[in-house]
């Protein structure tokens, strides 16, 4: 439905590849360039990150989708606390479809678990080279080495590293992962920026319009820097 003359949300249904239905809002801003935005854990598209991040990308003109992962919000398929390849393949599914319609995904921006999922599908899939890493864990012991195996890491550096650039956005104040998993994420990184943003929580309660304002100004310097490279 349309919100005025320039931007209009329209929801999407895209089939994963074990045939669940993901349900998604197309943020449509009239550009070719798109942003894929990924929920964390227990949440869904309608996450006030979500949208929030969203409204901020609309207003600059560029377009985003928002969706459900399986088993999350509107979406088919069952719950599972893990399921970090399944929202991988889940991502794919829905770049594959915007691809597809001749749309450029510039970017995935992915909060939490989404973050990990986002990281996990750049070090598979090699097509989508910006990754905003917002509050995603990077504790190798008790994070991405046990779910993803200890060679997790080495996959990433000969499969993924080099293949894409990333920006890693945490709070000072987040508990749940704290900030110590970003600086750590930043060492092995090469191609990466880490923006801090003090005070925050996990979710950046009080800290939405800082947020915004950090990821869109990345992905605005991704625009330019993909236009530029693609002028003769």
């Amino acid at each position: 439905m349309a919100q005025n003359a320039s931007f209009q949300q329209q929801k999407f249904i895209i089939p994963n590849k074990y045939g669940y239905k993901l349900v998604g809002i197309l943020h449509e801003s009239g550009t070719k360039e798109i942003v894929l935005l990924c929920h964390g854990g227990r949440a869904s598209k309608e996450n006030f990150i979500m949208t929030n991040l969203a409204a901020a990308l609309e207003n600059a003109g560029i377009s985003s989708f928002r969706f459900d992962f399986t088993g999350n919000g509107e979406s088919e398929g069952s719950f599972e606390i893990g399921g970090f390849w399944r929202e991988a393949d889940d991502i794919h599914a829905v770049a594959q479809h915007f691809q597809e319609a001749n749309r450029t995904v510039i970017a995935i921006v992915g909060h939490s678990k989404g973050a990990n999922a986002a990281l996990l599908y750049a070090s598979k899939y090699h097509d989508i080279k910006t990754i905003v890493n917002l509050s995603g864990c990077h504790d190798l012991k008790v994070g991405l080495e046990n779910r993803f195996g200890k060679d997790f890491l080495e996959r990433l550096r000969k499969e993924g590293f080099i293949e894409f650039k990333a920006e890693s956005v945490h709070g000072s104040a987040d508990i749940q992962i704290p900030v110590v998993a970003a600086h750590e994420l930043a060492k092995i990184l090469p191609n990466h920026k880490l923006h801090i943003i003090e005070g925050a929580d996990h979710v950046y309660t009080d800290h939405q319009a800082e947020l915004a304002s950090v990821v869109l100004n990345f992905i605005k310097e991704t625009l330019k820097l993909d236009k530029l490279n693609a002028s003769p």
